[in-house]
């Protein structure tokens, strides 16, 4: 195999867009339906890109599938983020194009949506009242920063720290966690944190775990407290009806309590967690219009009105929703 600095010029994005499908179909038959391709015609791409870059990037074993050497894997980590610039400077182009009369692509996760979002689009229409605002709504704050950086969203709100990649972090405030139980239960009355015994005790409703991402119950096991979970749910209205009816306590974020008339009680829960830390994430090397730029100061200012101290030193106080 030869390469140099003249073959590399023949590099074309088509052989990094094959590379990456076979990455991750793990099959020339199937990177091709996925391309629309013939199968012939990946294997003549990737036969190229590795006469250009002087190495082999995938090996073919006999009825197997498709592996990428460690050539392969290193170039495979350049190729999307080649391909995430591509798709930003499209986005970057289109909003150009769109003007005062574009549209911001915001994502957004439950809590911040109920509890953030409402004010920060009421102080932003008065200065960008010709911006559509187009929220994408996800369960895992990890699938809207994949967004922004392949140039799918413009702005994101996540869970810091932020996933490697092209993504600039403005952090927003800490959202401290709670044990979240029905106004008549014995701790609402008491008014104060349990001790790591009555929590251990407790049936919890807590957030489904995501991948390679630690949860509440993995911080509190490592502490030495074996806590019990009772329901696993994503949805902060069915964790909160279940406490409120009395079928088990919830471990969230406080940010997670939504309004109620008095039916539960979040109390705090001093350092036995650490916060959640939120931000928006943009992508680095995007251009972003004026009225993305506003977005983020209204969403800085009222994140400032809801802030938390990262732990709570008042015990016995208990915060009612």
């Amino acid at each position: 195999m030869e390469s140099g600095v003249n073959s590399w010029s023949r590099l074309e994005l088509r052989y990094l867009a094959a590379l990456e499908a076979l990455a991750e179909e793990r099959s020339f038959g199937r990177a091709a339906d996925r391309l629309g391709y013939t199968q012939s015609a990946v294997s003549q791409q990737i036969a190229a890109l590795e006469r250009i870059v002087g190495a082999r990037l995938a090996e073919r074993p006999r009825g197997g599938p498709v592996c990428l050497t460690d050539a392969g894997e290193l170039l495979l980590r350049h190729a999307r983020e080649i391909g995430a610039r591509i798709r930003a400077a499209q986005a970057d182009l289109s909003a150009l194009r769109d003007g005062d009369a574009g549209a911001l692509r915001v994502g957004v996760f439950q809590s911040v949506g109920a509890r953030i979002v409402p004010s920060v689009l009421r102080h932003f229409r008065n200065e960008w009242p010709g911006v559509e605002v187009i929220l994408h709504e996800a369960v895992c704050d990890r699938e809207l920063q994949d967004l922004v950086a392949e140039g799918e969203l413009d702005l994101a709100f996540a869970v810091l720290p932020a996933r490697e990649g092209p993504l600039d972090v403005v952090q927003l405030l800490h959202d401290p966690y709670v044990l979240m139980v029905a106004s008549d239960s014995p701790l609402a009355q008491r008014g104060e944190p349990p001790d790591p015994l009555e929590l251990a005790a407790l049936p919890l409703a807590v957030f489904r775990s995501h991948p390679g991402l630690p949860s509440e119950e993995d911080h509190l096991r490592a502490r030495g407290i074996p806590v019990s979970v009772a329901v696993r749910s994503d949805n902060n209205s069915t964790i909160q009806g279940l406490v409120s009816e009395g079928v088990c306590a919830g471990l969230v974020p406080r940010l997670a309590v939504g309004p109620s008339d008095g039916e539960v009680v979040a109390i705090e829960l001093d350092e036995l967690l650490p916060p959640r830390v939120i931000g928006l994430v943009s992508h680095r090397a995007r251009e972003l219009p004026d009225y993305a730029t506003t977005f983020v100061e209204v969403t800085r200012s009222v994140a400032r009105e809801l802030d938390l101290p990262i732990w709570s030193r008042e015990r016995g106080k208990a915060l009612q929703s």
